[in-house]
């Protein structure tokens, strides 16, 4: 149930962050990105500082560093708490050194790290809020923390505007417009835009031949890829999968295909290029991943769910060889009538690849 609309005369209280939930963590985030800090409030108050950002504005006594259980990990620290671990850091450390922690692909230039003691007490819930509020500012996983009681960052965000974000912004989704554009191999096709509340980038669903609603109409989720979909990269199988469901989509009499902004996985385009340094050097896609600080697989299904939604479908058949999809799609609240298969042949240079998602992540190839 949505909450009255506070009245108009009645003042916010000083201590409230103003605004939406939604724009305060799009605020933080932008500030992370910049190398500023903020207030990140829970039951207590924290300055924080993104880890990858940080110069010499170095956080001060009593700061720690903040990191993912992938990370920690991979450098060999013991997982005391839930989600994150937190190393209390010394007067010394640089913010060069730092980085290095947080930044897998410096592993080989500097391998001497620790030895860590990380935090065993139960944390606050600002410490795990840190680090998604990090990757949803298309960072790395890594923050720095110091509890403080001044007030004198200019942008506060709360644990609670965080842990709710993803839900927050596909509630706000709007569709925003729609124009035919004819499609090689789908002439018949309208393009549909979408906006969130928090000024993320826009999400298209395209639809091919206006199917019928409420479905069950055949769909693709596809997941941006600015190397497979534009520049035709052989690391992936991405733009063959795009151009080939467009294909399919139209040769079956209709049906939607979603473009999302989720590049790499959720993980975002600078951190899937340094995922590909990883891989490089040997590790495949999910382990590069992991080395990162990120979970195999960020992406989330809700936006996608909404969009179907305002487009007035109810339930797919979906074009996907990956089962995680039909779960997230199903917990996002459409049915999945049908998992109908979608792939393609490989080549020398995406061969491991997908062989590491057949294997490692369940994907029916």
């Amino acid at each position: 149930m949505r909450k009255p609309t506070r009245p108009a005369f009645r003042k916010r209280p000083k201590s409230a962050p103003s605004g939406s939930g939604l724009a305060r963590v799009a605020r933080a985030a932008d500030a992370l990105r910049q190398g500023r800090p903020i207030r990140l409030e829970g039951r207590a108050a924290f300055t924080m500082l993104a880890a990858e950002t940080l110069a010499e504005h170095l956080p001060g006594k009593g700061a720690l560093l903040v990191l993912s259980h992938a990370r920690a990990r991979t450098l060999k620290i013991r997982l005391y708490t839930p989600d994150v671990v937190a190393l209390p850091l010394d007067a010394g450390m640089t913010a060069e050194r730092i980085r290095a922690i947080a930044d897998p692909t410096a592993d080989l230039a500097t391998p001497l790290k620790g030895p860590f003691d990380p935090v065993r007490e139960k944390l606050p819930e600002a410490f795990a809020a840190s680090v998604k509020l990090a990757k949803l500012a298309g960072l790395l996983p890594a923050a720095i923390l110091r509890k403080t009681n001044a007030k004198r960052e200019a942008v506060t965000v709360s644990a609670k505007d965080i842990a709710s974000y993803e839900k927050d912004a596909a509630a706000s989704l709007k569709l925003v417009t729609r124009a035919r554009v004819p499609l090689q191999g789908a002439e018949h096709t309208e393009l549909v835009a979408f906006r969130s509340g928090d000024g993320a980038p826009e999400n298209i669903a395209v639809v091919i031949d206006r199917p019928p609603t409420p479905g069950p109409v055949l769909a693709r989720l596809h997941s941006e890829c600015f190397t497979g979909d534009l520049l035709g990269s052989l690391k992936c199988d991405c733009g063959a999968q795009l151009r080939g469901a467009i294909e399919t989509i139209s040769k079956a009499g209709g049906g939607v295909l979603l473009y999302l902004a989720q590049e790499g996985r959720g993980i975002g385009l600078i951190n899937k290029l340094r995922a590909y340094r990883l891989q490089d050097q040997g590790f495949d896609t999910i382990e590069a991943n992991e080395r990162l600080g990120f979970d195999d697989d960020e992406r989330l299904y809700s936006v996608a769910a909404r969009m179907l939604e305002l487009l007035g479908y109810r339930s797919v058949r979906l074009l996907t060889n990956n089962p995680q999809k039909v779960k997230g799609l199903e917990a996002a609240g459409i049915a999945v009538t049908e998992r109908v298969p979608h792939a393609f042949p490989s080549n020398d240079h995406n061969r491991a690849y997908l062989r590491t998602k057949a294997e490692k992540a369940g994907h029916l190839l």
